[in-house]
């Protein structure tokens, strides 16, 4: 009989062979499931379930009530908006998440839309294929040199931003409240507060966790602070920017245009305006993968499962006030 017992509760990856390796090393039995509510997790998992990996599950107090012999849940990736982190750290349940993953992944993807929005590539390459040949349609394209980036956060993918777009001349301005002047310093970096930000700005990206603090913390005020030469950037999490201000605001040419691997609602609703405007850039939330980030993101979601059950501190804790209870 195994020692203990994991769940997957959901996920879309072609294999679970990078976890299972990591589980046979501690004698998990390794269970599989597609439950994306609290209800379908509970009605899944086995009562005396030690561990969850999770992809897009809700996990909150009901989830934490019934089975009541978890010890951790691991999220497959770095933010952890689906999991009740506050009923987590009472019922003495370690949450785990993976969060040096997929860095140059995501500065690319963000530098990517970028570039693709500064250089109109999306729409020329549409006009291009329905017969036409004018580049006049594009313009103003203004030269990247000189111009300024205002990164909203400064974490780890945010950092790797900057370094790649100083190689592009661009002014770096940041918004985080959490990082101080040596850190500014050590990359290259101009702090401000975020209306300064907006104003100045020639493009934006923003890079927080969806939390109470940030969801919509860019609306309505923020976008009339913008140029209306500007761009938007988002590789973070959808409901970080209020989309109905959004596209409000593309609609009365308040910005020129957003470049979004993430929206409010993933899948985008087929009637979402956004989907109509040839000045923004929709990616299915892609910014995460590469074939090696995907085996890293398995690999260490299960390891940190299995560094709680052995009864080892785990590398990436997120709920870091249950050491002290």
């Amino acid at each position: 009989m195994s020692q203990f017992k994991v769940m997957v509760t959901d996920y879309e990856y072609e294999t679970l062979r990078y976890e299972e390796e990591v589980f046979e090393k501690i004698d998990a039995q390794f269970l599989k499931a597609q439950a994306k509510t609290e209800e379908e997790v509970i009605e899944a998992a086995p009562e005396d379930v030690d561990g969850l990996l999770v992809q897009y599950a809700e996990i909150g107090e009901k989830v934490f009530e019934v089975l009541s012999d978890l010890k951790v849940v691991a999220r497959y990736g770095i933010g952890v908006d689906t999991v009740d982190l506050e009923a987590a750290t009472e019922h003495g349940v370690k949450i785990v998440n993976v969060a040096e993953y997929c860095q140059d992944e995501v500065s690319d993807q963000a530098m990517a839309l970028l570039l693709a929005c500064a250089r109109k590539l999306v729409l020329l390459n549409n006009d291009v294929k329905v017969g036409n040949w004018d580049f006049n349609i594009a313009k103003p394209i203004y030269r990247l040199r000189g111009r300024s980036l205002g990164i909203i956060g400064f974490g780890r993918i945010p950092r790797k931003l900057a370094e790649k777009a100083a190689a592009f001349g661009l002014e770096l301005l940041v918004y985080d409240p959490f990082i101080d002047e040596e850190i500014a310093a050590k990359y290259g970096v101009k702090l401000v507060e975020l209306d300064e930000l907006m104003k100045k700005s020639d493009f934006v990206s923003v890079h927080v966790p969806l939390n109470n603090d940030t969801r919509h913390m860019i609306s309505t005020k923020e976008f009339k602070l913008m140029k209306e030469s500007a761009f938007i950037i988002n590789t973070a999490r959808g409901a970080v920017i209020d989309e109905a201000a959004l596209i409000e605001a593309l609609k009365n040419k308040e910005l020129a245009g957003a470049g979004l691997d993430v929206t409010e609602q993933e899948p985008i609703e087929n009637d979402n305006p956004l989907l109509e405007m040839d000045n923004v850039i929709i990616t299915p939330h892609v910014g995460w993968y590469s074939k090696e980030a995907q085996i890293e993101l398995q690999t260490r979601a299960a390891e940190g499962v299995s560094d709680v059950l052995a009864g080892k501190e785990p590398k990436y804790l997120v709920n870091q006030e249950i050491l002290d209870e």
